[in-house]
C-alpha cells in the first residue's frame, strides 16, 4: 500500500472507495491534510512534507532554501518548505502545512529542473546550479545564504562554473553574481 494517497489515486492503487473508508476507520490510513492520507505503518523519509505538498500541488517545484537542504548544500534548515508555482497559477490552499510560496514565470518553471521521489511521490526540484542562481535572484531573503551555498557548491563540485554562469545569464542575474564568482575563483 502506498505511503501517501489521495482519494483520486484509489483506482490506480486498486482500492475501492468503500474499502478505503474501512482502511481509514481501522487506522490503516490517517488523514494528514485535506485530501491526503498517510499509511502510518509504512516507512517514510524526512521529506514527508514534500510528498504531502506534491500530492496536493503536483505542478509546483521545490526551490531556494528547501532545495539547498535536499541537495545538502550549506547549513540552512528551513522550517517551511519553499515551493515555486507558475506566476499565473491559482494560489493553492495548503492549510496547516508549513509552506512558503514564490512565483516563477513559465520559462523559469522549466529551466534547471530535476525529478526526484519522496515517499513514493515524484516531485520536481531545482538543480544545485539553478538553486544557487535563485538564491541570488531572491537575495532579499539573505545574501549570506547565497554566498555560503555558492562557496560550498564550487568547493564540492556539485555544479560547474560554466553551469552556474549559463544559468545566471539566462536568468538575467549575471551582473549581480559576477563579482562574487570572480572573488570565489581568485
Amino acid at each position: 500500500m502506498p505511503t501517501l494517497i489521495r482519494p483520486r489515486d484509489l483506482p490506480l492503487a486498486g482500492i475501492s472507495a468503500h474499502r478505503f473508508r474501512g482502511l481509514v476507520r481501522s487506522g490503516a490510513y490517517e488523514r494528514v491534510s485535506r485530501g491526503v492520507y498517510l499509511n502510518p505503518a509504512a516507512e517514510y523519509s524526512e521529506h514527508l512534507t514534500v510528498g504531502e505538498v506534491f500530492k496536493r500541488v503536483p505542478n509546483a517545484l521545490v526551490c531556494l532554501y528547501s532545495a539547498l537542504q535536499i541537495h545538502q548544500i550549506g547549513t540552512q534548515s528551513p522550517g517551511d518548505l519553499w515551493i515555486a508555482i507558475d506566476h499565473k497559477a491559482r494560489l493553492p490552499r495548503l492549510d496547516l502545512l508549513p509552506v512558503r510560496i514564490v512565483r516563477f514565470s513559465g520559462r523559469m518553471m522549466k529551466l534547471g529542473i530535476e525529478e526526484q521521489i519522496a515517499d513514493g511521490v515524484p516531485f520536481r526540484i531545482t538543480s544545485p546550479a539553478r538553486t544557487i542562481v535563485d538564491c541570488f535572484r531572491f537575495r532579499k531573503f539573505g545574501l549570506d545564504v547565497a554566498l555560503e551555498a555558492l562557496k560550498e557548491t564550487l568547493r564540492e563540485r556539485r555544479a560547474t562554473v560554466d553551469e552556474i554562469n549559463e544559468l545566471s545569464r539566462t536568468c538575467r542575474i549575471r551582473s549581480v553574481m559576477k563579482p562574487y564568482m570572480e572573488a570565489m575563483l581568485a
